[in-house]
């Protein structure tokens, strides 16, 4: 079932975790309505009438203030959608969503798009230098982010290893990491279509607990963690949704890469 979104704060309410300025794209309350209307009353509205949506887990980040990372596996073109407009309003109202540079801002229409739809920060899978940072400074200047740990979408809807960046950021600049499970979104999306397929497919989002690394803890190790809790998370909402649950890219047994329902 559905959580009711609550509380949710208008599109000119404070968000009192930003620094004060500079006023970019990023922090601008007007970018911030505009970004209002574009998900809350455009996208959300087709994306939750061509799916079955259930959002679960507002009460495990209640207590989430100032900037945080929300790190989430990755199958689907939805997922990104899913979590921006199923955030209670004063987590998503300035949330930062990592984009491929090489995809995302390469065509200026694309990039302008998704910039407003997403508020979206390039992240360059290549490697080079020049967009390196960007992450640290928008965190330390109190804005959130979406980041996909796996780097890319799944091509099969297995949940493949989560590189340890999103770990790294989190302990280098001391905020907590939310680890959000998306179910069923491979399913009804999967990689190659443009569109989900027919008949409203269900997909569900499950909000967790917010995480820190541990004293000694490294990056790998966090990473590690957080993903066995996006598992957790998966496999919970896959049983009681009835939505097949994931196996894990490289699990020796061949009975994990068979999608089966409530399978963790």
């Amino acid at each position: 079932m559905s959580e009711k979104h609550q509380g949710e704060e208008s599109p000119g309410e404070k968000h009192h975790g930003l620094i004060a300025p500079p006023k970019d794209r990023f922090t601008s309350g007007t970018m911030a309505a505009m970004r209002f209307v574009a998900q809350r009353m455009l996208l959300k509205p087709v994306v939750w009438s061509i799916t079955r949506v259930s959002v679960r887990g507002h009460e495990a980040v209640k207590g989430v203030k100032g900037a945080f990372i929300v790190v989430a596996n990755h199958s689907s073109h939805l997922d990104a959608p899913l979590i921006m407009c199923g955030l209670p309003r004063r987590l998503g109202r300035y949330l930062a969503a990592g984009a491929a540079a090489d995809y995302f801002f390469d065509i200026w229409w694309r990039r302008i798009l998704t910039a407003l739809f997403f508020n979206a920060f390039p992240i360059d899978r290549t490697g080079t230098a020049a967009r390196q940072g960007v992450s640290k400074k928008l965190l330390g200047r109190g804005v959130p982010l979406l980041v996909f740990p796996e780097g890319t979408r799944s091509k099969t809807g297995e949940m493949a290893p989560f590189k340890a960046g999103a770990a790294a950021l989190s302990i280098s600049c001391d905020v907590p990491c939310v680890p959000v499970a998306l179910v069923g979104a491979s399913l009804a999306m999967p990689r190659g279509r443009n569109w989900p397929i027919p008949g409203r497919p269900p997909v569900a989002v499950i909000f967790g607990e917010p995480m820190l690394g541990l004293p000694g803890e490294t990056p790998d190790q966090f990473s590690a963690r957080i993903q066995r809790e996006v598992r957790r998370l998966h496999s919970t909402a896959a049983a009681s949704d009835e939505i097949p649950a994931l196996p894990v890219i490289g699990q020796k047994s061949s009975q994990s890469r068979t999608i089966s329902k409530g399978a963790a």
